[in-house]
């Protein structure tokens, strides 16, 4: 499963905010998540990477939002799922993350890559059926206008894709 990956939805406990990560790697607000490993559920993962990326220790699988299905080789196939963190200290100590913040629905980071705010959106809606979507918003159009308007973003990602992260 390692060409697959998983993404939450935490939200705090009266729905208003959202927790997102502030990468090391490329310096950009995302929601926690990452990739499968082998032998690994994508709940298992989630709850893992959860672990990993926010230092919370018991976090709770909620639901599984939706499954999204790549439309190029810039995406992996995703799955998405609503957790929730209890309200403890955690401890950040991790080379991938910089920052952990819930922050309000309303004032979200001002740029947040795709599909990072469509996932959001489906998280809030909060319906009991997964939600099955291909990932249409990242596609090579969207990759070159990123390129133009965040050239550093993207050589940044793409060294980190590559193996050779710059981690700040």
């Amino acid at each position: 499963m390692l060409d697959k990956s998983v993404a939450t939805t935490i939200f705090s406990h009266d729905r208003t905010k959202i927790l997102l990560i502030k990468r090391r790697d490329v310096p950009v607000w995302v929601l926690p998540g990452g990739g499968i490993e082998k032998n690994e559920s994508p709940e298992e993962a989630i709850l893992r990477e959860i672990q990993e990326e926010t230092g919370y220790t018991s976090p709770t699988l909620i639901r599984k939002v939706g499954e999204y299905a790549p439309i190029n080789r810039l995406a992996r196939y995703t799955y998405l799922f609503e957790c929730s963190v209890p309200p403890e200290e955690h401890t950040l100590e991790n080379e991938e993350v910089k920052e952990i913040k819930f922050f309000p629905l309303n004032s979200l980071p001002h740029y947040l890559p795709p599909p990072y705010k469509e996932w959001i959106d489906d998280g809030k809606k909060n319906i009991p059926t997964v939600i099955y979507k291909r990932l249409h918003q990242i596609n090579y159009l969207a990759f070159f206008k990123n390129c133009l308007c965040h050239p550093v973003l993207i050589i940044r990602f793409l060294l980190a894709r590559l193996g050779f992260p710059i981690n700040t």
